[in-house]
């Protein structure tokens, strides 16, 4: 089988970005499923290896062009990005937060480049990222200015299991989320949902979509953004054959069976329900942009790193998942 090549960018390095990276790239289902690449720091990558008492055998190149995917160690497109400055293992610094979108950037321009076939990124530290001076309102966004894509046409998908979420807005203030739907963002999300889940292989896409207010608004009881913006939305979109119904309130939504995927309106809507239903094992996919890119679903968890407690597994399945989509894509 031709195995597809996913590259890892470390995320945070002063979080378990690294560990689990490290250990996702070392687990024989990744091994088997792709050809990692991790992407990062090489000194940050040992520095945590040495804390948990893992011994990799690494490999580190300078270009993506140049890495030779038929050895057996563990491939690292190595970045100079401390010299020899040490990592704070577990505080919040601006160096952390540069690392951090460094390795993403490299990882997307690797796959831009047609060097590996997706990219997942390790969890970064939004404060970090801040602290740079970096824009950053989360990837999705990030990875379409990356490909040369309008921010406003890439959304997230949290994945776990069956499940798929999508979020018409996302780290936003809840008013900026508010103000930033509009009937044209809602059509824009269910066509990037209707694309996206075709990649992946559904030939008939069913979409729920959330309402914004309280019980979808209770017919303008609660609000009218369902009827003046949600409801138009979705009947465009019915009327250009897309199988989409709603909206539902946001509460009861996700027991409703036999639908591909589910559209919420902000973070919470969906990030609330992923987050008890696959606590640490949600994976979250970019859709509307040329790259296959996913990032985990929870935080950074800077007050366990270096200490080899963290667990690879939402690394594992965004992984496995974007080998899915990629060679299906391929096929």
């Amino acid at each position: 089988m031709n195995r597809r090549k996913v590259a890892i960018a470390i995320g945070d390095p002063a979080g378990i970005g690294p560990e689990i990276a490290l250990k996702a790239a070392l687990d024989t289902r990744v091994r088997n499923a792709c050809r990692p690449l991790l992407v990062g720091d090489q000194r940050v990558i040992e520095t945590h290896a040495a804390l948990c008492g893992i011994a990799p055998r690494l490999i580190a190149y300078r270009s993506a062009d140049k890495i030779d995917w038929t050895r057996h160690e563990v491939a690292l497109l190595a970045l100079d990005q401390f010299g020899t400055e040490a990592v704070a293992i577990g505080q919040i610094r601006a160096a952390h937060g540069r690392a951090a979108i460094e390795a993403a950037q490299a990882a997307i321009e690797a796959a831009l480049a047609g060097h590996v076939d997706a990219v997942v990124a390790a969890p970064q530290t939004e404060s970090a990222i801040k602290a740079a001076g970096i824009e950053f309102d989360g990837y999705p966004a990030f990875v379409a200015r990356c490909a040369g894509v309008p921010p406003e046409d890439a959304f997230l998908m949290l994945c776990f299991d069956e499940m798929r979420i999508v979020h018409a807005t996302l780290h936003v203030s809840l008013a900026r989320a508010v103000a930033l739907i509009t009937r044209e963002r809602v059509r824009r999300v269910i066509d990037a949902t209707q694309t996206a889940l075709r990649r992946m292989g559904v030939a008939a896409p069913r979409l729920a979509v959330a309402g914004l207010n309280p019980h979808a608004g209770e017919h303008g009881l609660f609000g009218d953004e369902e009827m003046r913006i949600i409801g138009p939305a979705l009947a465009e979109a019915k009327a250009a054959g897309i199988k989409v119904e709603g909206p539902f309130g946001a509460d009861t939504m996700f027991h409703h069976a036999g639908f591909d995927a589910f559209i919420v309106m902000f973070h919470d809507q969906g990030h609330i329900a992923a987050k008890l239903l696959a606590r640490n094992r949600a994976a979250g996919l970019t859709i509307g942009t040329p790259v296959l890119f996913s990032s985990v679903a929870h935080g950074s968890a800077l007050d366990i790193a270096g200490k080899n407690r963290a667990s690879p597994e939402a690394v594992i399945e965004a992984v496995q998942r974007l080998v899915g989509v990629s060679q299906r894509k391929a096929a």
